[in-house]
């Protein structure tokens, strides 16, 4: 297929083309309501609260709610190895890019370049684009991201060994306890007692039998799936709501004077994506790690988000360049909502044209 054949694909794509509106417009609409005063000053707090604490937990597991074949699982172990991989090369790599900074400046910037916002960011688009196994795959890869960020990026910020409580965050996360016990149930759920009941088809009856573990309360137990279901489908318009929130809540004019600012963007949303398209694409061709479309283009749309909200804390917490942190986390959401649908439209096109299997 030809580039132009594949451009001509992507764009008359409904499924794409209303999740990328999805996304602008929502995002758009929460900009607004912040800017005519319905959203209070805290409201977008308030917001990701409730995704971060019920809607992303509800999603992760939900999202495992599914069979399991060889493929998906050796996927998955792929994604698992290079969600670790890949963040021990940016922790080399980012702090080449601010070589001309003074150190700490470099420090603060190469963290903020290494970790995006995966969860909050990521995880919603991928679900609206790719759907449950995008969720799954996302979910998997964000495991090592939480392994670094709550320690690396934490001691490196604060100057100070790890605590305690760091762990407790890393490990007593809801969303990352919803997401071990889902990957966890659907590893085994081969190997545990299975039941036969009616197959149900995204909580409607179908025709036929299921023969399915007993805990897949998609098909043993819709009474809990939709209700569960009901708050995953909250995250992706809470979570763009939130962001729109935020960005009517700060100063584009004096974020947008920071030249650093904006070479950070790039960086953060063109520069880490685009390495991890060409390293996964050799990974690929040379199969050494060969993964499918999804996996890659899942991996590529959360390396290619904004800047994590935890490290941005850090920065705050310890006045590491709080204010840099806080400019370079407006402007590269801004250049992530715009970037985001080119991102989506350049992983079809390179689908399209064979590149993926």
């Amino acid at each position: 297929m030809s580039i132009e054949s594949a451009i001509v694909k992507t764009f008359t794509n409904s499924a794409i083309v209303s999740a990328i509106t999805s996304t602008i417009f929502i995002i758009l609409l929460g900009f607004w309501l912040r800017k005519q005063g319905t959203f209070g000053e805290k409201f977008g707090k308030v917001l990701t609260k409730v995704v971060l604490a019920v809607a992303l937990p509800a999603l992760a597991f939900n999202s495992f709610m599914q069979p399991i074949d060889p493929k998906s699982l050796h996927q998955g172990i792929g994604i698992l190895i290079w969600g670790i991989i890949v963040y021990v090369i940016l922790i080399f790599v980012t702090p080449l890019l601010y070589g001309r900074e003074t150190k700490d400046r470099r420090d603060v910037m190469a963290i903020l370049t290494t970790f995006g916002s995966t969860t909050f960011f990521g995880i919603p688009i991928v679900g609206a684009i790719y759907g449950a196994k995008g969720v799954i795959y996302s979910s998997i890869f964000n495991i090592g991201y939480r392994i670094f960020l709550y320690s690396y990026a934490y001691i490196k910020m604060s100057g100070l060994k790890m605590e305690v409580k760091n762990v407790e965050k890393m490990f007593l996360n809801p969303i990352v306890i919803a997401t071990f016990l889902g990957l966890f149930l659907w590893i085994i759920q081969g190997i545990v007692p299975q039941v036969t009941v009616p197959l149900m088809n995204n909580g409607v009856p179908a025709a036929g039998m299921a023969h399915v573990a007993f805990y897949r309360i998609d098909q043993t137990a819709v009474w809990l799936w939709r209700p569960l279901n009901y708050l995953a489908g909250l995250a992706s318009p809470l979570a763009w709501l939130a962001i729109g929130c935020t960005l009517g809540s700060i100063s584009v004019k004096d974020a947008a004077a920071n030249k650093l600012a904006w070479y950070y963007s790039f960086n953060k949303v063109i520069l880490v994506p685009l390495i991890n398209i060409v390293i996964l694409v050799l990974l690929d061709i040379t199969h050494i790690m060969p993964l499918s479309f999804v996996a890659i283009a899942t991996i590529v749309i959360m390396m290619a988000t904004p800047t994590a909200a935890v490290a941005s804390a850090y920065a705050i917490s310890y006045d590491r360049e709080a204010v840099l942190s806080s400019n370079a986390s407006l402007l590269s959401t801004i250049s992530a909502v715009i970037m985001m649908p080119i991102w989506i439209a350049v992983l079809n096109i390179l689908n399209q044209t064979g590149l993926f299997h």
